[in-house]
């Protein structure tokens, strides 16, 4: 693919004519000059490249994305120029292009030239702000209980509260026990990082969340902190710890005795601080280090706030607050450690529960209960004030093999537990005899958390990220089903409301957008990392990590095609939009193109593209199905005759008034304004335009959903910012009506559905758009 030597030397239009620009060509190549890597061909069949000498990049230049708008003079380097350069008095740079022929962007100091299309006379004619369109996030598919603990509760409403990536969901089921999902939900987004642990306030309506530490954008750390917040009203009440807590908040509670009037809060330092915090003023009482050792629970007697217990890794520790009237900073905390005597010390303890008579259970690694009794005040112990009471083990019941990661206490008084390794819920009554018990089926994991609801139902959260609902007699079913590891592969259906994921976890999901379900999954074996529906929706191409594709009929889950192209990831698979190709974007610089039956049931090598010089990452079919735009690792843009032959067109420029059958690829002349300034290449994992050529949409390495204009030809343009994923947005996509928006967040886990609303449109208002000016080329320039 590589240019002659004197294209490869030169980047940009210089003269009107053919005579004006030769001589430019002969007069540069006397110089010597050569232009930076990424030029490939002539910018027109009548003209030739040239440039002028210019300075080295400076290190900042070479690590930023200047976007440079090329129009104006025309005048050779030797004529005067008429106009002042783009670049302003004083710029180190001077640049000469054909009036409204190209734009220019650099990432990492790579330029990167792109050809306006013959209908656009002036770029100022562009569209210019956000979007009239907003995004109202519809539905969140997943649940955070892999690796999260105090994540469950319902609340006085009737709703089910739990988390996920820095949302938490507000989720009233609908239908009886056992039976289909159905119902709403509502969210809470005030947090800026990753949900870690909730806690509900007596009242059944506040609810305190506790967030993770992050960093922006920038690099720069953001605050762990706590929120409390109406669940209402979904208004935040109050901002407690910001500032005191390190690395993240790992366990929250209420106290109960007095009507919730103070919260208890561990972070995730190395000492584990335990803190207790006033609610209504968001004053801290008292604080001291708790243990090495990581704490898993906190809680507060409900007959004494004074007495707090914490349990974790080898310990159970038994705390006295005393509140020092109330006065901040003025409180104390003692403790007393329990002790486990004749009984085996457990590496975990998960889990506690405190019964009404006073006592206390907890469930540990070792799969036993224990129960706890209250003796009378020790006077000897050290410390101001000492406890006012200890407790010693008084009973232990074998339970469940392996570890024992929840407890919850029943209206009814007697006591559930949910085993890791052998997935039962068992319920105890007095004495701790076993009255039932059901099984939760393998494929949905341990149990994490269990909650009481209305009546016998009850709400399991599992270790696969999966909540059921049922009971112990008719047993469960899912209601909120989601992925449990990095997610990368989207793609929509063509003509109905659903759409495809996977990822690290292995597994591919079909999911149901308007009944807000999992249709089916299957497990892939390996790493699934690109898809895309066949335009007749009759099956799906799915590519993975070991440049295995596989095509699947979408209603029999068969596999009905299993083909290895290299043994490099695959990046990116698209069907033409007549279904006639397949396209197949590798790590190994290739994109594999297959003739494919009417049905797409059947495939055959039709050729290869070469000439990518690092790995594919977008790629897009023109309307006609002839034609190939795509991206790569090294931030080219080429196009290709597909129909031809699979022939790489060096003449870039003639490909600048085709119509794109999708615009997908992350660089290119309508979307070249979505690059926020000081990018490095990687800041955009995914773009996506609507069917309505209307807005594009894009995925950020800030975990940040955009929604711009289209075409997006502006530096530096305005859009609308959407939040809520906790980590890299690494796809967009839109239904096939435009209706919706679906996004996935990537090491979160998260699947999130966007309703996409009309200018005017009712719903929920959007997040504030971050109004970015586009750039003057005074400013575009590297300096």
């Amino acid at each position: 693919m590589g240019p002659q030597p004197l294209r490869g030397a030169v980047k940009s239009l210089v003269g009107p004519s053919l005579k004006e620009g030769a001589a430019a060509a002969v007069a540069l190549a006397l110089l010597g000059a050569l232009a930076p890597q990424g030029s490939s061909g002539l910018c027109s069949p009548y003209s030739v490249l040239t440039q002028r000498p210019r300075q080295k990049l400076s290190r900042k230049a070479a690590s930023s994305a200047n976007l440079l708008l090329r129009s104006g003079s025309t005048e050779s380097r030797w004529g005067k120029d008429p106009l002042s350069s783009p670049g302003g008095p004083g710029s180190r740079r001077s640049n000469y292009n054909l009036e409204g022929i190209s734009v220019k962007m650099f990432l990492r100091g790579r330029p990167i030239t792109m050809y306006i299309p013959s209908g656009i006379r002036s770029l100022e004619e562009l569209p210019s702000g956000p979007p009239p369109e907003t995004l109202s996030l519809d539905w969140v598919y997943g649940y955070r209980g892999r690796d999260s603990r105090s994540n469950l509760f319902v609340l006085r409403s009737g709703e089910v509260v739990y988390f996920i990536a820095c949302v938490v969901v507000l989720y009233r089921p609908g239908g009886g026990p056992g039976g289909p999902g159905g119902g709403g939900q509502r969210h809470y987004r005030g947090h800026t990082d990753c949900v870690r642990c909730l806690a509900v306030h007596p009242d059944g309506v506040r609810v305190a969340s506790g967030q993770t530490a992050g960093v922006d954008k920038d690099g720069k750390p953001l605050q762990p902190v706590v929120h409390v917040w109406d669940s209402e009203t979904l208004l935040k009440l109050q901002e407690i710890g910001l500032g005191a807590f390190e690395r993240g908040v790992g366990a929250l509670a209420f106290s109960v005795a007095d009507q919730g009037a103070f919260l208890c809060v561990v972070d995730d330092s190395n000492e584990h601080m335990l803190s207790v915090w006033d609610c209504n003023r968001g004053a801290k009482l008292a604080e001291i280090k708790s243990t090495n050792d990581s704490v898993l629970a906190v809680g507060f007697s409900p007959r004494d706030s004074s007495c707090i217990v914490t349990s974790g890794k080898s310990h159970v520790h038994f705390w006295n607050w005393s509140g020092g009237a109330g006065v901040p900073g003025n409180g104390t905390l003692t403790r007393k450690q329990g002790v486990f005597g004749k009984y085996k010390k457990p590496k975990f303890i998960p889990c506690f529960v405190f019964l009404p008579d006073g006592d206390i259970l907890t469930g540990d690694s070792e799969g036993n209960i224990l129960t706890w009794g209250r003796s009378l005040s020790d006077s000897k112990t050290p410390g101001r004030g000492g406890a006012k009471e200890t407790y010693g083990i008084v009973a232990q019941a074998h339970a469940h093999e392996g570890s024992i990661f929840a407890l919850c206490l029943r209206r009814d008084g007697t006591v559930l537990s949910g085993g890791g390794r052998d997935r039962r819920l068992v319920q105890w009554g007095p004495g701790l005899v076993a009255l039932q018990e059901a099984e939760i089926p393998e494929h949905f994991g341990a149990v994490r958390a269990i909650a009481e609801g209305p009546g016998s139902e009850l709400l399991v959260g599992t270790t696969k990220n999966a909540l059921l609902r049922g009971d112990l007699t008719q047993g469960f079913s899912p209601v909120i089903q989601g992925h449990t590891d990095e997610l990368w592969g989207l793609c929509t259906h063509p003509f109905q409301n659903r759409f495809l994921t996977c990822g690290h976890d292995r597994q591919l999901c079909l999911w149901d957008g308007e009944g807000h379900a999992l249709a089916w999954s299957i497990d892939l074996k390996e790493t699934g990392l690109c898809a895309d529906f066949h335009p007749s929706g009759a099956v799906v191409a799915v590519g993975l990590n070991t440049g295995r594709w596989l095509v699947l009929d979408t209603e029999t889950r068969e596999i009905v095609s299993d083909v290895t192209d290299g043994n490099e990831q695959l990046s990116v698979v698209r069907y033409s939009p007549d279904g006639l190709y397949l396209a197949i974007g590798s790590h190994d610089n290739m994109i594999y193109i297959y003739s494919v039956s009417s049905d797409g049931a059947k495939s055959s090598r039709f050729g290869r593209c070469v000439g990518h010089s690092s790995f594919i990452t977008h790629l897009d079919w023109s309307k006609d199905g002839n034609f190939i735009m795509s991206n790569s690792g090294d931030y080219e843009i080429l196009y290709w005759d597909v129909a031809g032959g699979c022939k790489l067109l060096r003449n870039r420029y003639e490909s600048r008034d085709r119509e794109w059958a999708t615009y997908t690829c992350v660089l290119g002349f309508h979307v070249y304004g979505v690059w926020p300034d000081g990018s490095d290449g990687t800041d955009i994992n995914s773009l996506c335009r609507s069917h309505n050529e209307r807005v594009v949409a894009v995925a950020d390495d800030f975990c940040k959903v955009h929604l711009f204009q289209y075409p997006c030809a502006r530096a530096k343009a305005p859009s609308l910012v959407y939040g809520g994923h906790g980590s890299h947005v690494t796809s967009v996509r839109f239904t096939h009506d435009d209706s919706h928006l679906i996004s996935l967040g990537g090491k979160d886990a998260s699947i999130f559905q966007w309703r996409v609303l009309g200018a005017g449109g009712a719903g929920p208002a959007p997040a504030t758009p971050s109004r970015t000016p586009s750039l003057s080329p005074a400013s575009s320039l590297d300096v």
